[in-house]
């Protein structure tokens, strides 16, 4: 642990011979004396406790010593998240969602979030409305849930909802600004004879604010009655979970007004034509595809509109217009589905409004990867055909 630690000046005087004038020095080895000299890295191995992961050091002495390595704790199984009830609210605030699909859209959670809002101010209770339940209304934050009758014709739903309204006499009711809410919203707003506060950007429990005169003054009011959220105005809920507890609606027997619509035929729109923009599933083709007929073939299959990378449409294999990413079209879909995809910067920005994001790539580590909820690490000439193989067995 420790050596004796030499001293220079007393081996030269042991050795200095007795003679006069020049010193002389015996080459002799005589008896060293002198002090004894640390060791810091034998003392260090000698404190040191063995079996630990981590170093650690006993400081109080009595040299190596080894400890049983406790395996480490189970990790305690999550806990359920406690339901928020609200038996007796103090008001109502209706939420009357799009559900495409059976799903809630971005846009509809943040209404929700919006409708929460409202809600939590006064002890109130929000209700949501829409043609089908969705399974996550709770976690989204409805207190309660009702079911609208599936119609084809605005005017019916608008009855329906008219009813609901007068039933359970809400004190706000909110609609997303979008092509089936806003329509929605404004057949019941001019049927009640209530103002509509159209495309509203801020929410809270005292004020509601938009902008107008081209975006240059801004109107704010108390929160009324009927209001419609504009796209990207209030954060989604996601802190507690709520009853979403069915309640049943007064459904009209027939509308208590004169219906302008005779009837309504359902069109449904060829994907292939549909803009990037308004596309609700969309198929993207990058560097990793070279078969191109395969790739149309499965975004007829899938019935998803076709787009790009920028380096497919600058080698000319695919149209400007098709292509996504900030120098391109920026998606709003539901899914989107890259395939042979690395992940350029401007090509994230244009699908960060997209739900859902399914990547096909052979590379584990590409930026796609990291930013698709469902990633097949695999090559997208393989994945194609594999595909078209299950859809074609699918539809047989």
């Amino acid at each position: 642990m420790s050596r004796l630690r030499r001293d220079p000046r007393a081996e030269r005087a042991a050795r200095a011979l007795p003679t006069q004038g020049r010193p002389r020095l015996q080459l002799g080895t005589p008896v060293s004396e002198g002090r004894l000299r640390r060791n810091p890295f034998a003392e260090r191995a000698a404190a040191e406790v063995q079996g630990r992961t981590r170093l650690r050091l006993d400081r109080a002495g009595g040299g190596p010593r080894s400890v049983s390595v406790a395996s480490p704790p189970a990790a305690p199984e999550p806990r359920a998240p406690e339901r928020r009830l609200v038996p007796e609210p103090a008001f109502l605030v209706l939420a009357v969602a799009d559900v495409p699909g059976g799903h809630l859209s971005v846009h509809d959670r943040q209404v929700l979030g919006a409708a929460r809002v409202l809600a939590d101010a006064g002890g109130g209770a929000v209700v949501l409305l829409g043609g089908t339940l969705p399974q996550d209304a709770g976690a989204a934050g409805a207190d309660r849930i009702a079911c609208l009758p599936e119609a084809d014709d605005p005017d019916r739903r608008a009855g329906a909802l008219m009813a609901a309204i007068a039933a359970l006499r809400p004190r706000h009711v909110l609609w997303p600004e979008s092509r089936i809410g806003g329509d929605l919203a404004r057949r019941v707003a001019v049927r009640i004879g209530e103002g509509l506060f159209c495309g509203a950007e801020q929410v809270s429990a005292r004020a509601v604010a938009r902008p107008a005169r081209g975006r240059r003054v801004e109107q704010r009011r108390e929160p009324p009655l009927l209001l419609t959220l504009a796209e990207g105005a209030a954060a989604p809920h996601g802190r507690t979970v709520h009853e979403a507890r069915p309640i049943d609606l007064p459904l009209p027997a027939r509308l208590d007004f004169e219906s302008a619509i005779l009837s309504i035929e359902e069109v449904p729109a060829d994907p292939a034509t549909v803009p990037l923009g308004e596309a609700d599933f969309v198929l993207s083709a990058g560097n990793g595809v070279t078969d191109f007929a395969a790739f149309g073939a499965l975004a007829e299959a899938l019935g998803a509109t076709p787009g790009a990378s920028r380096m497919v449409c600058d080698a000319g294999l695919m149209p400007r217009a098709a292509q996504v990413g900030a120098s391109g079209t920026v998606l709003s879909a539901r899914c989107y589905f890259a395939l042979g995809i690395a992940g350029a910067p401007q090509h994230l920005q244009g699908i960060a409004g997209c739900e859902h994001v399914v990547a096909v790539n052979t590379d584990l580590h590409a930026a796609m990867i990291e930013r698709a909820g469902l990633a097949v690490v695999a090559d997208a000439q393989a994945v194609m055909p594999a595909l078209l193989a299950l859809l074609a067995e699918e539809a047989s």
